[in-house]
């Protein structure tokens, strides 16, 4: 029995990689300068020439390497390590660090509160006193 590796289809890999990036053919065929029917013709194809997929990679944000080593499994099990621990380290997550001090802020907002009391006290004893 033969277990021989059936060979990457990189077409694929380019686009279940731009599907996973939310990007379509057209904004990819822009960024590499074809057209959108180019774009279908590369991802329809199981092998392309290397400067293609270098110009393909760096349009996609990724390396060489990820479009050719692309597996559909490896994406689900990152999504699935990275979701599942997450939960545990939540808390390790959030930024508590903060670049102000709050005190400082409402005895701000408080002598400002103050000052506008002192204006309208002013204001009103002007009132009285043109009577």
């Amino acid at each position: 029995m033969s277990t021989a590796t059936k060979p990457k289809h990189i077409g694929r890999n380019i686009s279940r990689i731009r599907e996973l990036k939310g990007m379509k053919q057209e904004a990819l065929a822009m960024a590499i300068g074809v057209t959108q029917q180019t774009v279908s013709n590369i991802e329809a194809s199981e092998t392309i020439d290397k400067e293609k997929i270098e110009e393909i990679a760096k349009a996609l944000g990724v390396t060489v390497e990820a479009i050719e080593n692309f597996s559909e499994e490896s994406i689900f099990t990152f999504f699935n390590n990275f979701y599942d621990n997450s939960s545990i380290s939540g808390a390790q997550g959030i930024n508590t660090n903060c670049t102000f001090n709050p005190l400082d802020k409402v005895i701000e907002l408080y002598e400002r509160l103050v000052q506008a009391e002192k204006d309208k006290n002013e204001y009103l004893e002007k009132l009285l006193n043109g009577k």
